[in-house]
């Protein structure tokens, strides 16, 4: 089968681009890879579109491989026909081809395959056949009677018959398409409450009684009424109207009115729907749109993971990070201008005076630039305290409160033990929380994405792909950022285009054993690294010190010729021409086209020679929440408020407003106009003011609002 063609339908794209980053990922290059470097092969795919075309060779790959097996297994009954065999080999669904193969699945002992067994099949056959010879009922079934296989009389050798054409009729390919269709359209979820939830509130009170069309119900509201069922607060049943199907059954399968056995006929096609076609396309259906609901949640969950991972750096500032804490106190954590620990202390919010005694000296002794604090239990009242303390001995460093998501995780991680195995695990979450204030991306790539805060329900989620979304989405973030190849950590550099866990450890003991990298072009020293890994990596490798400009810009090697060639075009060097947006206008751009570069990657290389090594992510931006709001009981409706989105989910987003207790500005709230996509008003890290519309201290939930403050 060529798929190309199939493929290219699919993503409205042409046959040749889908070929073209076939035959590339074929040869082992990486998605950031080719959207970046190979251009012209692909006509400028981004790099979505570049995974959905691995995904979707994916799927085909794994069909061949299926049809494969399952030709083999029907040939091995003595049961493929031609026109079968065609059938498979033209599917193109997964869904489908299973529909083919279940007449000829091994199952267990039905009660079709005990009537089979007592040799009632031909005259199922007959009845299947609709064709009256002129025996009487009683000549027709006489001869299946049999007292030693257990058919007693008439009725048993009809009922055995019916028993194998409800299950033909309920396997019929054709029959289960049609149905899944209509049950997609035509379905009602009905939810209710489990008996011993009946007279008890909980957080799935909404659903005790509740029903809505499949075709209309939001993913999110699926995904809550299946934590309440598997939480066992709830039950939910699809229900359809069973006239058109049972209508639709009889028009397809009853050929002759004047048959003898029609009434039985009817009996065993409306037995089969009943007991065996509903239930299991119901269950189809039914995880069909849970498996929907999966993927929709899981691109939210990457969506908001890669808006995190892309948060604004504070840069190279020495910075005092804090782990809250009321009873264990909080763990205070030194880093330098790189993130290098140099000292740790720790202060108790009680003891205000030794606070004082710990915490200018510290200051003054490290030079420290900012102030992060996790925003976790006792936040708020260690950034009053830590405010006091600066404000009275005369200090302006700037305090931040940082997500603190997934530093617990750090702290207890290999990587963390590898790091500084002589610290409490309580120190190195306070460093993992100043690092990420540091630089987001490098920190929390070493943390498992589902940790970082920023999904819904990804536990219930399908785990492997909700895994493989994730590493594609931080494999895609980090190399469209870039990476320092001379002070990235082995879990930074493991994301990079054509590395992995392996390469990234063996550049670390490079580094560690040589020294710093001077050129792109030594990583080829670098034990296990050869060509085509440095094909792969290098132009998203930089080197900020180089003495090659070149090795500092996002320009990859395979085309320092062509500006070396441009350098000299123009009578200049190369280090006069990178970084000069005149003399780059200069260059005439369309005499450098080849057959193997074109426009767009000239493009790329203009761009990247007028700005080297620009770092895509916006400029750091420090949130302020109000003084004196510090816990829910602190608000007040009407309050307007400044805070950080830390979700977005499709029904809204979340905003911490620094009480403890994340606000929610519902979809409706976000805009004033219609909003079908919350990311496209905010995203996760970005500083948003807010009104308080409502405070229910009950349910601890707080109403907010971005369209009342505009």
């Amino acid at each position: 089968m060529d798929i190309y063609p199939l493929i290219a339908q699919e993503l409205n794209i042409t046959t040749d681009q889908v070929k073209a980053v076939a035959l590339l990922l074929d040869g082992g290059a990486t998605v950031p890879f080719i959207s970046r470097y190979r251009k012209e092969a692909t006509g400028s795919l981004d790099e979505v579109k570049v995974l959905e075309i691995q995904k979707r060779v994916t799927y085909f790959i794994e069909l061949a491989d299926r049809k494969e097996t399952i030709l083999k297994t029907i040939e091995g009954q003595g049961k493929l026909t031609p026109e079968l065999k065609a059938e498979i080999e033209a599917c193109i669904d997964k869904h489908h081809l299973e529909d083919l193969y279940l007449p000829y699945k091994p199952k267990r002992r039905t009660r079709a395959t005990i009537a089979k067994e007592k040799g009632l099949e031909p005259l199922a056959d007959f009845l299947w056949g609709q064709q009256n010879d002129g025996r009487s009922r009683w000549d027709i079934l006489a001869p299946f009677i049999d007292i030693e296989k257990g058919v007693h009389s008439e009725e048993d050798a009809l009922a055995g018959a019916q028993d194998i054409l409800a299950e033909r009729m309920a396997e019929e390919a054709q029959v289960r398409d049609w149905l899944r269709r209509h049950l997609a359209q035509q379905g009602i979820l009905t939810v209710g409450v489990r008996k011993e939830w009946q007279d008890k509130p909980s957080k799935f009170q909404d659903y005790y009684e509740y029903n809505e069309s499949l075709r209309t119900i939001p993913h999110h509201r699926l995904l809550a009424i299946r934590r309440g069922e598997t939480e066992e607060v709830l039950s939910t049943l699809i229900d359809l109207e069973p006239v058109q199907p049972h209508q639709y059954l009889e028009r397809r399968f009853s050929r002759n009115n004047g048959f003898i056995f029609q009434d039985e006929l009817i009996t065993a096609i409306h037995d089969g729907y009943t007991r065996l076609l509903f239930p299991s396309i119901s269950n189809a259906v039914w995880s069909d749109y849970l498996t929907a609901a999966d993927l929709s949640a899981i691109d939210v969950f990457a969506t908001n993971a890669r808006n995190l991972l892309m948060a604004p750096p504070a840069g190279q500032r020495r910075v005092l990070g804090v782990d809250p804490g009321f009873r264990s106190g909080c763990k205070l954590a030194v880093l330098d201008a790189t993130g290098k620990f140099l000292d740790y202390g720790i202060i108790f919010l009680h003891n205000e005076t030794a606070a004082i005694r710990l915490i200018p000296p510290l200051i003054h002794k490290h030079k420290i630039d900012i102030i992060a604090i996790g925003n976790g239990t006792a936040s708020r009242e260690t950034e009053a305290l830590l405010k006091r303390i600066l404000n009275d001995e005369g200090l302006m460093t700037p305090v931040v409160v940082v997500s603190e998501a997934g530093a617990s995780v750090y702290s207890a991680s290999d990587i963390a033990r590898e790091e500084f195995p002589d610290l409490d695990l309580t120190v190195r979450g306070a460093i993992s929380i100043g690092r990420r204030l540091q630089d987001p991306l490098a920190e929390l790539v070493k943390i498992d994405p589902k940790s970082i805060g920023v999904g819904q329900y990804q536990h219930d989620v399908d785990q492997k792909e909700l895994k493989s979304a994730l590493d594609n989405t931080v494999m895609l973030t980090v190399n469209q950022v870039g990476v320092n190849l001379n002070t990235a950590s082995k879990s930074l550099l493991r994301y990079v285009s054509g590395l992995g866990p392996t390469l990234a450890e063996n550049i670390v003991k490079f580094r560690d054993q040589e020294g710093i990298f001077k050129r792109r072009k030594d990583l080829l020293k670098v034990s296990m690294l050869g060509p085509k890994a440095f094909e792969q990596a290098a132009g998203f490798l930089r080197i900020p010190d180089a003495e090659n400009p070149l090795d500092r810009s996002a320009v990859h090697p395979e085309r320092y010729p062509m500006v070396e060639a441009m350098a000299r075009k123009l009578g200049v060097k190369i280090t006069e021409l990178v970084g000069d947006a005149r003399r780059v206008d200069a260059i005439p751009v369309k005499e450098f086209v080849t057959s193997e570069v074109g426009l767009p990657t000239l493009q790329d290389i203009i761009a990247e020679l007028k700005k080297p090594g620009l770092d895509p992510r916006d400029e750091f931006v420090m949130p302020t929440f109000m003084e004196g709001v510090n816990a829910v009981e602190d608000l007040t409706e009407g309050m307007i408020l400044e805070g950080t989105v830390t979700n977005v989910t499709q029904f809204g987003a979340f905003v911490d407003v620094g009480v403890h207790q994340d606000g929610l500005v519902h979809i409706s709230q976000l805009a004033n106009r219609f909003v079908k996509d919350p990311s496209e008003i905010v995203s996760v890290g970005q500083v948003v003011k807010v009104k308080v519309m409502s405070v229910d201290m009950q349910r601890k939930r707080i109403g907010l609002s971005m369209k009342a403050v505009g």
